[in-house]
């Protein structure tokens, strides 16, 4: 009976696995493959060969690359601060943090644009004060940039924040014990056993600036992107056989990176 009662709760996971991700991606895949002739690479290759396709491919990976690194900088700052303090309106404080995770891409952009918009807040301050509006970057990589920042920085500090807390304090002052100042004691000990958890981050951080669409199809009017051009490869161009090689390049990325960063965290 109770295999039954197991079985009945897994099969509607099963099944909506299979309906709303194995095979809308099976769809893709096949699709992917497929060129005038019959099965092909030339959708794959496209994306390398192809000058614009490539751009596109290269502005992602290190805008992507870029927000990475500036999200673990300064979440890693912010986690340690708030594992290591305690003050009043903590709480409070961790829940602006956070805010940004609720917010929907589209949303994002937009602020964005109230911010560095032509008319926004920052240009429209810079020329009260200089007499020049600056500040503009709204629909520039940099605008993105910020967007990007904006809502990996949330997931990051909460993801090292609970293995800050969690590390044992001890392995810290036995280092300090043997000659280890504060900072030889950090990175020497602290950051390399939070390494998984850092590297777990990193990895949803990318994953999440390399996949992100909503806030790219607000801002990146000056630019191209995998997600907007493989958007518009579709829409606009029905080209569906290329679009899907960049839905199956981006998610192969995606997925590798995810089980990497499940893995660490398993060892961690």
């Amino acid at each position: 009976m109770k295999k039954w009662s197991n079985a009945l709760f897994i099969l509607p996971t099963v099944v909506l696995f299979l309906l709303f991700f194995l095979w809308p991606v099976g769809v893709l895949a096949v699709k992917s493959f497929v060129g005038e002739s019959g099965f092909t690479l030339a959708n794959y290759i496209a994306i390398i060969a192809n000058g614009r396709y490539r751009l596109a491919l290269f502005n992602s990976l290190w805008l992507s690359l870029v927000v990475t690194l500036a999200t673990l900088v300064i979440a890693c700052i912010i986690a340690f601060f708030l594992a290591r303090s305690d003050f009043k309106g903590k709480n409070l404080y961790m829940t602006l943090i956070t805010f940004p995770v609720s917010l929907p891409g589209v949303v994002v952009g937009f602020m964005i644009i109230i911010l560095f918009g032509s008319t926004g807040v920052v240009p429209m301050a810079t020329r009260l004060l200089t007499g020049t509006a600056s500040g503009a970057l709204a629909y520039t990589i940099t605008g993105i940039f910020f967007a990007y920042l904006y809502f990996s920085i949330p997931k990051t500090v909460m993801t090292v924040y609970g293995s800050v807390v969690e590390f044992d304090i001890r392995l810290e002052e036995a280092a300090r014990t043997v000659g280890a100042n504060e900072q030889q004691a950090i990175l020497q000990v602290v950051i390399p056993t939070l390494a998984p958890a850092i590297l777990s981050a990193a990895s949803i951080s990318f994953c999440t600036s390399m996949s992100a669409f909503g806030t790219a199809f607000t801002l990146a009017n000056q630019f191209e992107i995998i997600p907007i051009l493989m958007y518009t490869e579709y829409t606009n161009n029905f080209n569906i056989t290329i679009a899907s090689a960049m839905a199956i390049f981006i998610g192969a990325v995606c997925v590798i990176l995810n089980m990497f960063a499940r893995t660490l965290l398993e060892k961690g």
